[in-house]
Order: structure tokens, then sequence, then C-alpha cells
């Protein structure tokens, strides 16, 4: 099908690199990122392959923004670049992933302190390191792995909702209610986020962090709610089975999403492992 919007809005690309680890191997990458019905595009996303402390790592990271574009872009262009930074991210990336993630929300924070409109973003990222991949989510975007050609969740979404989010939020003196959806203070519908000034310290940047062996993953899909709003897992998944290429698979998942009634911006990557 082809997108009936402005084709200037709709990004895809993609590229390959070797796998370091135990096992020889590489993987390749493809992403596609699509405004859709939204009269601005709040989606970043962002793919880097770097050397740090003489190994390579891979980063792969999307991220939703409300209320502006601001705080997604300043993800997408500073999120990896402090965590590489951090002095224990070899020896003790999982800890580095979480003050990263609390040092770049504080650093945003700072220079927004002069704004007037309030903006937050999600963040939804993979980190491959060696034979690990490290998933740390903030927010409603997604990431999901298919092994042995079954879709296991890699993140959990941060909705209010949730009730060890409801009860963090109540216990930080905040509060939760319908207003069309379950929102924090009645205004937004994800439970942590980079951002969000006036929520703080209900809404918070602290990544839920889940690691994998990579051995055994075949691909992953990392996602926007746009896409997660409209398709399923297992459908994603089934999706990206049927074609090879990681760019053709990230676009083949954006256009589904728009054909079934996303109305949101959608942000698609897909990233294949191949053993040798």
């Amino acid at each position: 099908m082809m997108l009936q919007s402005d084709p200037n809005s709709l990004l895809s690309g993609g590229g390959i690199s070797l796998l370091t680890g135990n096992k020889s191997g590489r993987f390749s990458y493809g992403y596609s990122s699509f405004q859709g019905k939204r009269p601005s595009m709040e989606d970043f996303f962002e793919t880097r392959i770097s050397e740090v402390d003489g190994h390579m790592v891979a980063f792969f990271g999307v991220f939703d923004g409300h209320g502006g574009s601001r705080t997604a872009e300043y993800l997408k262009n500073n999120l990896f670049k402090n965590l590489s930074r951090h002095p224990n991210f070899i020896k003790d990336t999982k800890s580095a992933i979480v003050e990263a993630f609390r040092q770049t929300d504080t650093d945003f924070l700072k220079e927004e302190h002069n704004e007037k409109k309030d903006s937050g973003s999600t963040a939804s990222t993979a980190v491959l390191l060696g034979d690990q991949l490290l998933v740390a989510n903030v927010g409603d975007s997604r990431v999901v792995a298919c092994r042995a050609g079954s879709a296991i969740p890699l993140s959990i979404d941060h909705k209010p909702d949730r009730s060890d989010e409801r009860e963090r939020i109540q216990n930080a003196g905040g509060f939760v209610f319908w207003a069309g959806t379950w929102r924090v203070g009645g205004v937004l519908a994800v439970s942590r986020a980079f951002g969000d000034r006036l929520l703080k310290p209900y809404v918070v940047a602290e990544p839920e962090i889940q690691e994998e062996e990579i051995d055994g993953i075949e691909f992953l899909i990392i996602a926007s709610d746009g896409l997660w709003n409209v398709v399923t897992n297992k459908d994603a998944v089934a999706i990206v089975q049927e074609i090879p290429d990681a760019e053709t698979s990230a676009r083949r998942l954006t256009e589904e999403a728009y054909a079934r009634g996303s109305s949101d911006n959608i942000t698609c990557l897909v990233v294949r492992f191949e053993y040798s």
C-alpha cells in the first residue's frame, strides 16, 4: 500500500554490522518513521554503532515525544552520548544505563527551565554489548523479540493503570484518574517519561531494564505506540518473519499500522541477527 501523507515525512534506511562476542555473526537493522495523521512529528530515533573502550557497542532507541518534540530530539542527540561516556559503561552496564538516564533527564530539565510549555518523551532502547542485550524502557514505546518463532516482550509499558505504577505515584503524593484514559494528574497517559517537569516527581525517567543473551534471538522490534496501539506483539513478529530485509520489514510495520487506523506518529526499528 502507499501511505497517504506528505511523502517527505516518511523516512527509512538501515545498515549492517559484525556482531562481536563468543559467536561470530552479524546483525542488520532497518528503520521507518512516519508522521502519519498527526499535524507534527514528535517521534525521534537513534541507531549507533560505536567503539567504547575497545568494545563494539550498538545502540538503538525510539523516543516518542508529547507536548512537542523537544524532549525526544534531546534524547536522540544526548542519551547515547551520556551512556557511552559513563565511566562504568563496560564493566557495569546496567547501573550505567540507570545513571545515564537520570542524568540526561536532569540535564534536559535544566535546559528547559525557562520554557513555558512542558514537553516529555518515552525512551525504548536496546544496547548490544558482546553477547549481551540490555533493553531499557521508560514509557509506552516497546521492545519485542522473536525467539523460536514466538513474540517475547522485553519491556512492559509504563501506564498509570499498572498497579505498581499507581502505587508509586500515590506514594510520591500524586494521583491517577480517568480522563478518557487513565492519566497521571488527569493529564499524562504514561507513568514514566523524560521531561514533564510539571509532573515531577510522579513521572520519572527511571528505566526498567531486561537483560538477555543475544543467542537465540532472531530479531528485535523497537517501536513507538503508533505501532503498538493497533498491532499486537504477535502480529508484528509475524509480519517481520515473512520479510528477510530489516528496512523493508520496518516499512511494512509502519504501513500496516497506518492501514489499521493508527492516528499517531509511527516509528519502527527492526534488528535482525544472523550467526555463521
